[in-house]
């Protein structure tokens, strides 16, 4: 049974539902709703607070309570499952204690978030984020740290700038993340690929590759790799950093969910040259707020100028009332703590998943086996497509992604679906898999009655 402030709060959305209240309208005083409930001022008063709390409502001092914005109760929505969208979980993300950095940012930084700013980004922040880096095992200066409206800006610059090396090609690993091929495309940058799987890459080719195909740098996902959920061991790391001071590479390090590493031996690329060979990026997206629009590069010194340049271009500096909020935050530990909680939640859901595929994919389909993170990726039987089983997945409500995006067009074999937890309840995964697995099943079975006919013929 509901409290008697949430059955008054419950009802003026309601109200707003139903049109009777409009954005600006005064609500009625403390004592008017007290009499109309016979209850107590205290009660309409934690009505209220409530209403405050999901900002329905707001407060004028010696004036009243008043409506923050028109208001809908949700529509009844199908229960989707949802293995398709990437950004973390809504019921993990800290809204209220972030709501109060963001306050203190605004008391603390309110001269520098409504002025012009560092470029290179609010001092004190880069002065967190380099502490906050060493906890992962990368330890550099503040002066190499340059804050940046999302790890996408970061590779998207990196794709257009001059390297110290002069040289002008990238490769990337194939299947990778998607905004990287699409800067690239749209940067018109020559690019080449080298196949990557659970087992990584045949480091072979790969000094081919840097030997012979004037590569600018190679952009890497180290930890949990979106879409195959793959991470490099340290001995193949090391390996790969030798290889790239050999013929002169850059290493672009897109450490996006290396914050879940439940391994505490783990290492990045950078730990193996700090020295600027490889150049780190940290995201806040995926592990922590995606509307922040935060993250951070560590650069070698000699490109620091270059990069500023070509983000002057951009938005001349990131939003700095984001950077003081999560300056904020980070001093005060929350951070930390959240990450432990977060870990935990998508480390089950990756087990879970696993498990679901051990009990009902058919044979014939082979599975990623990621340690933690966001994705698992299916490679398919060759006779079934992995857009058409994303389209008979997503009429029974199950999101899927089919990967073609993830691939330059020699690589892209249409075999190859991503999983994505980070957004599917726990309750659903098991369900989910089973029907993705009873989908391959019928197109398989579809698929060989069509052969058998042919070969009647």
């Amino acid at each position: 049974m509901n409290p008697k402030y949430m059955k008054i709060a419950d009802e003026i959305k309601q109200q707003l539902s139903n049109g009777n209240l409009a954005a600006g309208h005064k609500l009625p005083s403390v004592r008017q709703l007290s009499k109309k409930f016979n209850c107590s001022k205290n009660t309409v008063i934690k009505a209220y607070s409530e209403l405050e709390r999901e900002h329905l409502i707001y407060a004028i001092p010696q004036s009243g309570y008043y409506i923050v914005n028109e208001f809908k109760l949700p529509d009844n929505q199908p229960d989707v499952i949802d293995f398709l969208s990437a950004g973390p979980d809504k019921h993990l993300l800290p809204y209220i204690e972030f709501q109060h950095c963001l306050n203190q940012a605004i008391e603390k930084y309110k001269e520098e978030i409504f002025t012009y700013s560092d470029q290179q980004g609010l001092l004190s922040l880069r002065t967190e984020v380099v502490k906050n880096l060493q906890i992962s095992q990368v330890f550099t200066e503040i002066d190499r740290v340059v804050i940046v409206s999302g790890s996408q800006q970061a590779i998207h610059l990196l794709t257009a700038i001059p390297f110290p090396n002069g040289k002008k090609n990238i490769l990337i690993e194939q299947p990778t993340y998607f905004g990287m091929i699409e800067s690239l495309d749209l940067n018109q940058v020559t690019t080449f690929g080298i196949e990557l799987s659970m087992k990584g890459i045949d480091l072979e080719h790969l000094e081919y590759m840097f030997k012979n195909n004037d590569i600018k740098f190679f952009y890497v996902i180290p930890r949990f790799h979106n879409p195959l959920g793959h991470s490099y061991t340290n001995g193949e790391k090391k390996k790969i950093v030798e290889l790239a001071n050999k013929y002169d590479v850059y290493i672009v390090e897109d450490d996006f969910l290396g914050e879940l590493e439940p391994d505490k031996k783990a290492d990045p690329f950078f730990a193996f040259d700090p020295s600027g060979r490889v150049i780190y990026i940290q995201s806040f997206s995926k592990v922590f707020l995606p509307g922040l629009r935060i993250a951070s590069i560590v650069l070698p010194k000699i490109m620091i100028k270059s990069f500023l340049r070509y983000k002057f271009s951009s938005d001349f500096n990131s939003p700095v009332l984001s950077q003081g909020a999560l300056d904020i935050y980070l001093k005060s530990g929350m951070y930390q703590s959240h990450l432990k909680k977060i870990k935990n939640v998508y480390l089950n859901k990756i087990q879970l998943l696993k498990s679901a595929c051990e009990q009902f994919l058919p044979d014939g389909t082979q599975y990623t086996k990621p340690v933690s993170g966001f994705y698992l990726s299916i490679y398919l039987p060759d006779h079934i497509s992995a857009i058409k089983l994303a389209i008979l997945l997503s009429e029974q409500q199950i999101l899927i992604d089919d990967t073609g995006r993830m691939f330059l067009s020699d690589f892209n074999k249409d075999n190859l679906i991503r999983l994505c937890i980070s957004q599917v309840h726990d309750h659903q995964i098991k369900d989910g898999m089973e029907k993705i697995a009873q989908t391959i099943t019928d197109l398989g079975n579809k698929k060989n009655y069509y052969l058998n006919m042919i070969s009647l013929i």
